[in-house]
């Protein structure tokens, strides 16, 4: 068996901001694995793709299938653009897609971009579709990133990724957990669209405004926050528990995007502090929003890291990149720990181009 890998992982979040990718050579030397970035690039969505993505979340079927092979092929162009310009031959792609529906507790979850669409565009051997078989064996199929945490990251104990979705992971008594926090990017890039922004650079929306008090308690009653892990988070929730929140009174937007960060810090904080967190490594664009990691250093007694800016915004591309390789090798990379299935899992679907 192979003990180095070289591979192009594709990340797209929540947060509906573009595509990451890197290229990440692997290296099992005994019982560990090393990593190094050969390069990265970060692909912006164009208006057409955002609004297509956005609007899928309310097409028919029919749409939704069609889009699945286009956004398929728009990730395999975006490939073989990546592999000529860095003149790279990837053992093989490994992409999360982009999920539009995400219900585990009725056995569904949908992450668009197809395989057979992909690999055919780029000319590569391709794995996809790494949720399925958890939520298949009644887990919540997320979060996904625990096994590279555990097999990469071990020097900190408490892994913390703020995206459209902050999560976090931990080694407790030998076992891995992780879940979904809260709502996070996925929010406050939609409050700063309200004053023509794609995203609060360095949270100075939110640091200019005030706390509604009102909405925070209404942010912070929901369910959700009362649940227990495993558990985790999709669109579905912004959506349909606090996007009518944020806009049932005409609220300023400043403090609109204080009182969610409010809500979010309070929410990562609540977590770090019950789980007596030490060393925790932030990555994710909410780690480059100066003013929410401000207030998080300030209510949490842990010691926030963040590392350096190509670890902070491709470190979920590396990890996709990762759990292909451990696909290949026929090894665990999902963990029913965190995922409450019935078992682990070794998940994803593999795709060879077609022949001419």
């Amino acid at each position: 068996m192979k003990s180095n890998y070289l591979v192009i992982g594709l990340m797209s979040g929540s947060s509906l901001d573009g595509i990451d990718l890197a290229a990440v050579e692997f290296n099992r030397e005994k019982d560990f694995w090393q990593y190094a970035f050969k390069a990265t690039q970060f692909v912006p969505y164009t208006l057409e793709w955002k609004a297509r993505l956005m609007e899928a979340y309310h097409a028919d079927k029919s749409t939704i299938i069609q889009l699945d092979k286009d956004y398929g092929q728009f990730l395999g162009v975006t490939v073989s653009n990546f592999v000529c310009q860095h003149q790279l031959k990837p053992d093989f792609v490994s992409s999360h897609g982009h999920t539009l529906f995400h219900q585990p507790e009725i056995g569904f979850t949908l992450q668009i971009g197809d395989g057979q669409s992909l690999a055919d565009c780029c000319g590569f051997k391709v794995i996809n579709d790494f949720r399925s078989e958890d939520v298949a064996k009644g887990g919540q199929g997320a979060p996904l990133v625990p096994i590279g945490d555990q097999l990469l990251f071990s020097d900190y104990d408490c892994l913390l990724n703020i995206g459209g979705i902050a999560n976090l992971s931990v080694e407790q008594k030998g076992i891995r957990l992780a879940y979904d926090i809260c709502i996070a990017n996925q929010a406050l890039n939609y409050i700063a669209g309200f004053k023509g922004l794609e995203i609060d650079y360095n949270g100075e929306l939110a640091a200019s405004g005030k706390l509604i008090d009102e909405l925070y308690e209404e942010l912070e009653k929901l369910t959700y926050f009362q649940m227990r892990a495993p558990k985790s988070l999709g669109r579905e929730f912004f959506e349909n528990k606090q996007k009518p929140l944020l806009t049932k009174k005409q609220y300023q937007p400043a403090d609109l995007a204080h009182t969610f960060v409010q809500h979010i810090v309070s929410r990562i904080s609540l977590e770090l502090n019950s789980l007596q967190a030490k060393r925790v490594l932030i990555t994710g664009g909410g780690a480059l929003n100066e003013y929410l990691v401000k207030k998080l250093r300030q209510t949490s007694e842990a010691e926030i890291i963040v590392p350096d800016e190509r670890l902070v915004n491709y470190k979920e591309a590396l990890i996709f990149a990762f759990l292909g390789v451990l696909k290949i090798r026929g090894e665990v990379n999902v963990l029913a720990s965190v995922t409450g299935a019935e078992s682990d899992s070794c998940s994803g679907k593999i795709w060879y181009p077609s022949l001419e």
